[in-house]
């Protein structure tokens, strides 16, 4: 096995970073009111939800994002929500980062290795709405926000939780790709991602308790898709 995957494994399978530090969640989405309901904001939606269960407000300004800082599953926590419009996320990611004293923020650094005290939150059009995927890195997929971490930390090692937000089977072609993205859910769909953020609040607290690889197995299952609603 190569080093680097060592490191990888390594770190997936312990709770994430040094709990001396904030742990720093951080949710993708575009910010502005046109976009507040749209699937490309689930990250956002997710982090309005933990703030919510934690009786927290994110409103305080640093680091190019919207923060709140709250305690969860008994951790310090930073909520964030970068204010860079998607394409442009790594950029407050990184500064996020170095603020909270993240090293592997450097680019190129090896974040697995460390075991990194983030999570990124952010919506998949590949996987249907009403599920989520918990990882601990890879590539993005396509989606700009990942990309632009990728980007901006010279790396593929951070943990994330997909959240999907994939339309029916039935939808016609105009309602996909990024014109879906960008344009306000359906009532019912709505109804179908507002139970899925409380799966995503809980496997948020799984990987700050438990580890990216607990989280893995116990939500990448039933218990994290069950999209019988998504009909």
């Amino acid at each position: 096995m190569e080093p680097e995957s060592r490191a990888l494994d390594a770190a997936v399978q312990k709770p994430i970073g040094d709990s001396d530090r904030p742990f720093l969640v951080i949710g993708l989405g575009n910010p502005g009111i046109e976009y507040q309901w749209t699937p490309h904001n689930a990250g956002f939606l997710a982090i309005d939800r933990l703030a919510a269960r934690a009786g927290a407000t994110v409103s305080n300004r640093r680091c190019r994002a919207l923060t709140a800082t709250t305690r969860i599953a008994g951790r310090e926590v930073v909520l964030a929500k970068p204010e860079t419009y998607m394409n442009l996320s790594g950029l407050s990611v990184q500064a996020l980062l170095q603020e909270f004293g993240e090293e592997g923020a450097k680019r190129g650094s090896g974040l697995a290795e460390r075991g990194s005290s983030f999570l990124v939150l952010y919506d998949e059009l590949a996987l249907p709405l009403g599920t989520l995927r918990v990882r601990a890195g890879g590539s993005s997929g396509g989606h700009n926000g990942a990309r632009s971490i990728n980007g901006a930390l010279g790396t593929e090692e951070w943990a994330r939780i997909r959240i999907g937000v994939g339309p029916d089977g039935l939808e016609t072609a105009s309602r996909r790709g990024q014109d879906y993205l960008l344009t306000a859910m359906r009532k019912k769909e709505l109804a179908v991602l507002d139970e899925v953020l409380d799966r995503v609040a809980e496997a948020v607290e799984t990987v700050i308790v438990s580890g990216v690889a607990a989280a893995m197995n116990k939500w990448n299952g039933p218990a994290g898709n069950d999209s019988s609603k998504a009909g």
